[in-house]
């Protein structure tokens, strides 16, 4: 199942918008701040599919009945672009475990590409509920190749993937060989250029918010 926050015009286009603007994305710390706000935006609509436990919550005046969540989710992500982007399901999902996936692309000299990965640092899966948080999803193949080694090292209840922008092709690929998997879509662009690139996209994500690396 596929969910796109841009199907409905709300908050989150403006903020979107914000990151993409090549005079905005200038300003790093706003950058970030934009894809913390969006990871916000996506943990409030996941929420929505969860379990909640009724409560009672003890006023000054007397007793409230209320629904809490049953348990929190783990939140992963790919560094270091996701970062922000985590973050900002943190501010909601406030008591949840973290992990770190570090992959790459190896470049050929013939222009294409291997996906790498260099580092994992997670907390027991099993049964958990788990969010990986990468803001670009381009081809897809990284995001594949990271959440399939997760799914064969533990046995994970419930997965999710949350990207601010993919591509058309890269959400296919991810459908393809991850199809039990629900993903939620900032804004889903056409087109990518030569380089794997979305189109009209944002740019590199990890340079917009931390700097170039060599």
């Amino acid at each position: 199942m596929v969910t796109i926050l841009t199907k409905q015009n709300t908050i989150a286009n403006h903020f979107l918008a914000e990151l993409r603007d090549v005079r905005i994305q200038r300003d790093r710390m706003r950058f970030r701040r934009n894809l913390e706000r969006i990871g916000e935006i996506m943990a409030y609509e996941i929420s929505k599919t969860f379990e909640y436990k009724a409560t009672e919550v003890e006023t000054p005046l007397g007793m409230a009945n209320t629904h809490l969540l049953s348990e929190q989710p783990v939140i992963a992500t790919i560094i270091r672009a996701g970062l922000p982007f985590h973050q900002g399901f943190l501010n909601y999902f406030d008591r949840s475990d973290s992990a770190f996936i570090a992959a790459f692309r190896h470049t050929k000299k013939s222009g294409e590409f291997e996906i790498h990965k260099k580092y994992q640092n997670t907390p027991n899966l099993d049964d958990k509920i788990v969010i990986v948080a990468d803001p670009m999803l381009a081809t897809g193949r990284s995001l594949v190749l990271c959440c399939k080694d997760l799914l064969s090292e533990y046995n994970i209840r419930e997965l999710h993937i949350a990207t601010v922008i993919a591509s058309e092709e890269g959400l296919q690929h991810v459908q393809a060989f991850l199809p039990e998997v629900q993903i939620w879509v900032g804004e889903v662009d056409k087109e990518m250029t030569s380089k794997s690139y979305i189109v009209p996209g944002l740019g590199d994500a990890g340079d917009l918010a931390y700097g170039n690396k060599e």
